[in-house]
Parts: structure tokens; C-alpha cells; sequence
């Protein structure tokens, strides 16, 4: 009789006065999406993460952007992060470390990971008090430290070059997907082993 399935999947949900978020992730997914936020540029890159990362996600958040849209995306970031480290479980046999480089027209991205339990975020983008529709840049990097502190990991992301403000931000969450895809991967050469020589992560 084979052993049951590792299921990797999580929910995750948060209130405050500000926000509400629910979310679901599937790490072992096909990359399929229903994400809903009041921000369409917003919801329009977590399905570019999901894509890209073969993680299913579904994310339903709501919040109050008419005052600020900070809210709720360092909110959804908070959910994400909180959900890829219940969904690691005790990390035993995963990759660990990820990196890809994502190319978009004359824009190219570099996200690196280290699934390490020290939450860490170097983000070397430089598209500070800009905009895409109505999605303001200056969220960028609060987005991803929510989420790496959130999920516990190291996590790298570097403009190499661009200029186009859409395909870097694209390009950015696309990078970071696909490293957390190569670094969430079982390795079946090491089952059932944490990839530490601590013995834990």
C-alpha cells in the first residue's frame, strides 16, 4: 500500500479595520488563479505569480483604497507569506533554493530564494514614486517584505535593466514565482530530509 499523497496546501485568512483577506495556496498546483482585489494592476500580477509559479491561488481581499491601497496589499503580502510557510510544513525534502531570470521585452528580472527560516528581502528595483494604473510602485517592495517576512525566507529581486514600468513590475513578480517554484520542489533524491545542516529550517 503506497503512502497517502504530501498535500501542500493552505488557508489563510486576516481581518482588521482595514482589510479582509482569504486566501488559498496550492504549491503542487497547475498554476491556475481566482484572485479578486480592488486593485485590477494588483490582482492582474498575483495571477502572473500564481502562473508562473505552478502554485493555485485563490485570493479574495477587500479593503479600504479609497483611502490608501497600502492596506491592502501589504495585507495580501502578510496572507501570502503566512500561507507558502503553512503549506511548506516541516520542509523536509524541498529544494530549498530557487533562482530564475525573467526576461519582458527590454526589461530582464532576477529573483533568488532561500527557503532558510531567517526572513531577509533585498529588492534592488528602482521604480520608487511611480505608477501603473492605479497601482502605486512605492508598494513594490512593501509587498514583498510583508510576504518574505510572512514565509520566513531570504528572498533577492534585481533589475538588471528596463524601462518600461509595466514589464518590470511583471517581470518582477514572474522572477519571484518561478524561484519559488524551483525552490518548493521536492527533490526525491532527499525524502523526508530537512536541507539544513541544522536539521531544521
Amino acid at each position: 500500500m503506497s503512502p497517502e499523497p504530501l498535500v501542500r496546501q493552505a488557508r489563510v485568512e486576516r481581518k482588521s479595520k482595514e482589510t479582509e483577506v482569504t486566501l488559498h495556496l496550492n504549491l503542487d498546483g497547475t498554476g491556475a488563479s481566482k484572485v479578486r482585489t480592488p486593485i485590477p494592476f494588483f490582482s492582474h500580477m498575483l495571477e502572473a505569480w500564481s502562473k508562473h509559479g505552478l502554485m493555485d491561488l485563490t485570493v479574495e481581499a477587500s479593503g479600504d483604497v479609497e483611502v490608501d491601497i497600502h492596506h491592502t496589499v501589504e495585507d495580501v503580502g502578510i496572507v501570502l507569506g503566512q500561507a507558502l510557510r503553512e503549506a511548506l510544513g516541516d520542509k523536509k525534502g524541498i529544494v530549498r533554493y530557487g533562482t530564475a531570470f525573467v526576461p519582458m521585452d527590454e526589461a530582464l528580472i532576477s529573483a533568488s530564494v532561500d527557503i532558510s527560516g531567517r526572513p531577509y528581502l533585498v529588492f534592488n528595483v528602482p521604480v520608487a514614486r511611480t505608477r501603473v494604473s492605479n497601482f502605486d510602485l512605492d508598494m513594490l517592495p512593501e509587498f514583498f517584505r510583508a510576504f518574505a517576512f510572512n514565509a520566513e525566507i531570504t528572498l533577492h529581486v534585481t533589475m538588471q535593466y528596463g524601462h518600461n514600468l509595466h514589464h518590470i513590475t511583471e517581470a518582477v513578480f514572474k522572477a519571484v514565482g518561478r524561484a519559488l517554484a524551483e525552490a518548493t520542489r521536492l527533490n526525491p533524491r532527499i525524502v523526508g530530509v530537512v536541507p539544513s545542516t541544522k536539521g531544521r529550517l
